[in-house]
């Protein structure tokens, strides 16, 4: 049950953490700006439950306005990081729609869009967002590590309507990348869209811009939750 990647372009290079059981579940984990697939392999394959695999897709590259114009890998622009500050509308859209095209190959092959789940930390938490909300799936949820609601002001009129969509946010709140305010600013937009009971928020005193322990033992239980063994 291969299936054909010729068609999603993510797919073709992505790395793949195949389940040791039979693969009943999929989750699709975007890495941040500058990092690669390979970045969070290494986490995930430690919480990893036998029935899941994960997908850890490369971001293409691109040049980036806030780090001067460089090139390096980003799902999308990004301006400045101050909730008020442009956004790269066409940029966020593409890809969504880029990582819909791999939710919709994954049905394709079998694993249902209710045994889907994403996540991504930073950039890719902040895709991860904006693509489950207005997916026209309803998928198992979502992990959004260190992050933020992409094109928040839409919502929530942008949203598919999903309001049972579980979201577990995490941040640290020692995070100068970004800041915890930015992150408590988006639970409470969440809170909004989503049913609440269904929305986490967890911080994490001493945590900067990065991950912990703590942080990936509360996603394991969340994958476990809503991702269970059938």
């Amino acid at each position: 049950m291969c299936g054909n990647n010729m068609s999603v372009p993510l797919l073709d290079e992505a790395v793949t953490v195949p389940g040791i059981e039979k693969e009943t579940a999929v989750v699709i984990f975007l890495h941040g700006l500058g990092d690669s697939g390979f970045g969070w392999v290494d986490s995930l394959m430690e919480i990893q439950l036998p029935h899941v695999k994960f997908i850890c897709p490369h971001a293409p590259k691109m040049p980036v306005t806030l780090n001067l114009n460089a090139t390096m890998p980003a799902w999308f622009d990004l301006v400045g990081l101050d909730p008020e500050t442009p956004e790269d509308e066409p940029g966020i859209k593409k890809a969504a729609e880029n990582i819909k095209a791999i939710i919709e190959h994954e049905a394709k092959n079998g694993i249902p869009p209710h045994r889907i789940m994403l996540g991504g930390f930073s950039q890719g938490g902040a895709l991860s967002l904006y693509t489950a909300l207005t997916c026209q799936h309803q998928l198992a949820g979502v992990l959004a590590l260190s992050c933020w609601l992409p094109l928040h002001q839409s919502f929530p009129a942008a949203s598919s309507g999903h309001k049972n969509l579980p979201i577990l946010q995490c941040h640290g709140e020692v995070d100068r990348m970004i800041p915890l305010k930015l992150g408590t600013m988006t639970a409470e937009k969440l809170k909004t869209i989503v049913n609440p009971q269904l929305h986490t928020f967890k911080t994490y005193a001493s945590l900067c811009h990065s991950s912990s322990p703590q942080e990936m033992a509360a996603v394991k239980e969340f994958i476990g939750k809503y991702l269970p063994r059938i």
